[in-house]
């Protein structure tokens, strides 16, 4: 396949992947080929529909390995469906009677791209999927090869998403701070807010992490500086359920005997319960273009702490969210040694008409390959029947069991 043209898009949330992969992509196509021109659209399909990209000149080529120091992405994001023509009307992207797919279509084929990249969820690359199949339905020749973009990790059928890794490491190193806290005042609740709607990968792997970050310091107990002070007292996550009793009951015991307690909440958890309860007040639950529920607009998080803490008797209660924290990271090592992995693959796909989204396909023995559009799906629970989730909630003395869907 001819390829003379490549544009790339990051879409979605941030995560600490974007300009890594960015930087990736422009050196893999520099080193094969200085003559393919890259393009970059600005915020993500809001870039496509209104025409705005820019070009990566020698400078930006020569240079492209400086993205992998920085989080964020250096062409911007946005939350923009296709196929939801209000929003798009709305937001002035598209104007009555259009069809935004129609228009994405166009501006590829006025820029003279070849081969399209998205970087992002599986919104992102669902969406790579419809203006694919549109652009294939309306015979215009064009490669659309995405990158599994998400903090949380939970892309169907995809073993690991870029970024995910980092988020779990930094949101365990925004905890060391703010745990630092609990003798801030007597009978602190420390409630450490992560990320993670549908799926509780990313809170269980910080709390992981963060374990065993306490684990491996050297304590000075005589002195107050006390291990069990620091350490995680309660995971909650959406694939288990737990008696909201016996957990404050448990949770009581610590407070009295420790002086604090400390939870690592996904944002997803209690969802279901928490928006019941709006709707049953009265209050509007605001939605995002996708249909997901706005969860900064519903704070999970102070809502665990109007749980728990009359009953385990806090006298202060701090809540925090690492979110922001942790998805605007730069890339750790291992997820740069990922991204270079798919990246490569990804132009290898592109350059011989294969579009997917590059993965590690876990319904194929871990294969790295360009997984079919239709096969991808997003809200892929995680695991909670792994040895190592397992031995962590056995560590912190908590008692739960997997919801339905997700028991062995």
């Amino acid at each position: 396949m001819t390829v003379r043209r490549v544009a790339l898009l990051t879409a979605g949330g941030f995560a600490p992947c974007l300009s890594t992969a960015v930087g990736e992509l422009i050196q893999r196509y520099t080193a094969l080929d200085p003559k393919i021109e890259i393009i970059g659209y600005q915020y993500g399909y809001h870039g496509l529909l209104t025409g705005n990209y820019v070009v990566f000149d020698e400078h930006a080529r020569r240079n492209a390995a400086a993205l992998a120091k920085f989080g964020g992405s250096p062409i911007g994001n946005s939350r923009v469906k296709l196929t939801n023509s209000q929003d798009l009307v709305d937001r002035g992207l598209i104007r009555p009677g259009e069809n935004a797919l129609e228009v994405a279509a166009e501006n590829l084929r006025r820029d003279g791209v070849d081969v399209l990249h998205t970087i992002g969820g599986d919104d992102t690359n669902t969406t790579a999927a419809d203006l694919a199949a549109y652009l294939r339905d309306n015979n215009y020749k064009l490669t659309v090869v995405g990158l599994p973009k998400t903090i949380d990790n939970d892309i169907v059928p995809i073993r690991q998403s870029l970024g995910a890794w980092t988020a779990a490491e930094q949101a365990a190193k925004f905890a060391q701070n703010i745990v630092g806290e609990h003798r801030s005042n007597p009978r602190m609740l420390i409630i450490h807010e992560v990320m993670g709607r549908n799926c509780g990968y990313l809170t269980a792997q910080a709390a992981d992490n963060y374990h065993k970050w306490v684990r491996e310091q050297d304590w000075v107990p005589s002195s107050g500086l006390s291990g069990d002070r620091w350490d995680v007292h309660a995971v909650y996550i959406p694939e288990i359920t737990f008696d909201l009793d016996t957990e404050a009951s448990r949770l009581r015991k610590i407070m009295d005997e420790i002086g604090n307690v400390n939870i690592f909440l996904s944002e997803g958890a209690g969802i279901d319960e928490i928006i019941e309860e709006l709707l049953e007040e009265g209050k509007e639950v605001e939605r995002d273009p996708f249909g997901h529920v706005k969860l900064d607009t519903i704070n999970p998080g102070q809502w665990f702490a109007k749980q728990f803490s009359q009953a385990i008797g806090a006298e202060k209660v701090m809540v925090q969210k690492s979110g922001y924290f942790s998805r605007s990271a730069a890339s750790n090592e291992a997820d740069q040694k990922l991204i270079a992995q798919m990246a490569q693959m990804a132009v290898e796909c592109a350059l011989r008409g294969e579009s997917g989204v590059i993965g590690n396909d876990e319904e194929d023995g871990d294969t790295m390959k360009a997984i079919d559009f239709g096969r991808i799906a997003g809200a892929k629970p995680f695991d909670v029947t792994q040895k190592w989730f397992k031995d962590l909630m056995q560590d912190i003395g908590q008692q739960w069991e997997p919801k339905s869907e997700h028991a062995e």
